[in-house]
């Protein structure tokens, strides 16, 4: 948790925060259209990322969620497990998580097999695991992770990959942008 409060006071201080307005024309975009940043987003870059680019962001990730202790093992001989770290509740009660990074194209969901595969190779080296992709999960994968009487996989899909970039304020600068209130303007018609 330290780490978290000591990355947040750092981004604060580096912050920059832009105003846009959306009606404002980009000087270089053909006449009447507007100005955007809409193309470059959060997934999409993400999806371009090496896979071990992947693996570090999401290394970055879980340490400016609390994680500490947060290594990338990667690699072809990483026996199933992309990375480790732990996860402290209190002071009394900390354990170990391993992660796994699928990088994957939208419609290119992580499988059952690949969950139960994950778990196995969490077996006898940590109590709870977390797979990270940026596409989504069968329906048989979500309950695969979910299974009674097996440790439980925490699938962290695109949308919620999104949510906790957004959440930490990794990788992304903080835009404020003004919508033309037009009740406003209607008693000067």
């Amino acid at each position: 948790m330290k780490w978290v409060a000591i990355h947040a006071e750092a981004r604060k201080g580096q912050q920059v925060q832009e105003v846009v307005d959306p009606l404002q024309e980009d000087e270089d975009a053909a006449p009447g259209q507007v100005a955007t940043d809409e193309a470059v987003d959060l997934l999409s870059t993400l999806r371009s990322l090496s896979p071990s680019g992947f693996e570090k962001v999401c290394r970055e990730l879980l340490r400016e969620s609390g994680f500490e202790k947060v290594e990338v093992t990667g690699g072809t001989a990483d026996g199933g497990i992309d990375g480790h770290g732990v996860l402290e509740i209190n002071p009394f009660v900390s354990f170990k998580v391993l992660f796994q990074c699928k990088r994957y194209a939208k419609g290119n969901l992580v499988s059952r097999a690949q969950v139960g595969d994950f778990r196995n190779a969490m077996i006898g080296r940590a109590e709870k695991g977390i797979i990270i992709t940026t596409s989504g999960f069968s329906a048989a994968a979500v309950q695969e992770a979910n299974r009674e009487g097996a440790p439980q996989v925490e699938l962290v899909d695109s949308e919620k990959l999104v949510e906790m970039f957004e959440r930490v304020e990794l990788g992304l600068k903080k835009r404020t942008v003004f919508d033309v209130d037009l009740a406003y303007f209607e008693k000067y018609r």
